[in-house]
């Protein structure tokens, strides 16, 4: 009998946790959700000129419109896009019409179309500023002699074209460079799988009540037997 107590306890204890868990995940998936709405409502806001000091922190996705000049110059970072493949997002410097310089990601050229001109010259851009974080732990040094960036640096793009330390990536250029596709910021890129965990953990706890419930059949079984 007691060591049925101390089965049923056991087991009660066990369930309990991996229910709080999956609940957590829960709440945690709305959590995540919120964020992500808030940062829809951002991207597709009015655009406004672009801040004397953009902030990171509070105008990250700020909508931006912009009138300038693309100039002579391009960085080459290495991306992949889904049904299309290997290719690079351009990354160029804009004058404003006030005369600040700073970094624009026109979008996505395949690997085929590099040799390509791009067309420059006077533009007008809306898009959105972002400090993208494109770098782990197994992203290799861009190699800026080679112009094959592997991530985003903007304080690096900056030094090399010789720009303010700003992004704006684009949405919308106005005339369309051709052979250029943007590639705007949105929520895809940034993973909410707490669903999936809820789902794993509450899984767990009804396996591990399953699992109590045959052991305490078979040793009853054996007691009767």
């Amino acid at each position: 009998m007691k060591r049925l107590f101390l089965t049923l306890i056991f087991a009660a204890a066990g369930a309990a946790l991996l229910v709080s868990l999956g609940l957590w995940q829960l709440q945690r998936l709305e959590w995540k959700r919120d964020i992500l709405e808030r940062i829809e409502t951002t991207i597709a806001g009015p655009a406004a000129p672009l801040p004397a000091t953009p902030d990171p922190e509070t105008q990250k996705y700020q909508p931006v419109d912009l009138q300038g000049t693309i100039g002579e110059g391009e960085l080459h970072v290495l991306v992949s896009v889904k049904r299309v493949g290997a290719g690079y997002r351009i990354i160029a410097p804009f004058t404003t019409e006030d005369g600040r310089t700073i970094l624009l990601d026109r979008g996505f050229v395949a690997t085929e179309d590099m040799a390509a001109n791009r067309q420059t010259g006077a533009a007008h851009v809306t898009g959105n500023l972002h400090w993208p974080d494109d770098r782990n732990g197994s992203t290799p040094d861009n190699d800026v002699e080679g112009n094959i960036w592997f991530a985003r640096d903007i304080e690096q793009m900056a030094r090399v074209l010789g720009t303010e330390p700003v992004l704006v990536i684009v949405r919308a250029e106005d005339p369309t460079p051709p052979g250029v596709t943007p590639l705007p910021v949105d929520t895809s890129g940034i993973p909410n799988d707490h669903l999936q965990y809820a789902i794993t953990w509450l899984s767990l706890a009804a396996i591990w009540l399953i699992m109590t419930a045959v052991y305490v059949l078979r040793m009853r079984k054996g007691k009767e037997g």
